[in-house]
């Protein structure tokens, strides 16, 4: 029985500079474009989206009761969430391969919670 996992794919902000840069975006694109395809092809993609920039985001926290926008992802780091898959795989051990064959340096696996009832 397969399960699902999400691959998350976090990025610098130099790589997401490289997404708008045109002297950059074409080599940028270029490594995802055959590592989506490969995802696609094998059949195990259930869902999935690129991210647009931290600078983008609005977050949510609650104050005493009350959520609070803020602009802004919801932590400060080096690196931020840039996109993410979620695949249909046997394994934990599927899932890392799949993960280790894209084309960023920092990915990280969870297995998903199941549905709830």
């Amino acid at each position: 029985m397969n399960m699902h996992y999400t691959i998350l794919f976090y990025e610098t902000p130099e790589d997401f500079a490289r997404r708008s840069d045109p002297e950059r975006q074409q080599e940028y694109l270029a490594g995802w474009s055959h590592y989506v395809k490969a995802l696609r092809e094998s059949g195990i993609v259930v869902s999935g989206a690129g991210l647009d920039a931290p600078s983008t985001a609005a977050s949510l926290r609650r104050h005493g009761g009350e959520m609070r926008v803020q602009d802004g992802p919801v932590t400060e780091t080096k690196e931020q969430l840039g996109g993410f898959f979620v695949i249909d795989v046997p394994d934990l051990d599927a899932a890392l391969e799949w993960a280790a064959r894209c084309p960023n340096n920092a990915v990280e696996v969870r297995r998903n919670l199941p549905p709830m009832k």
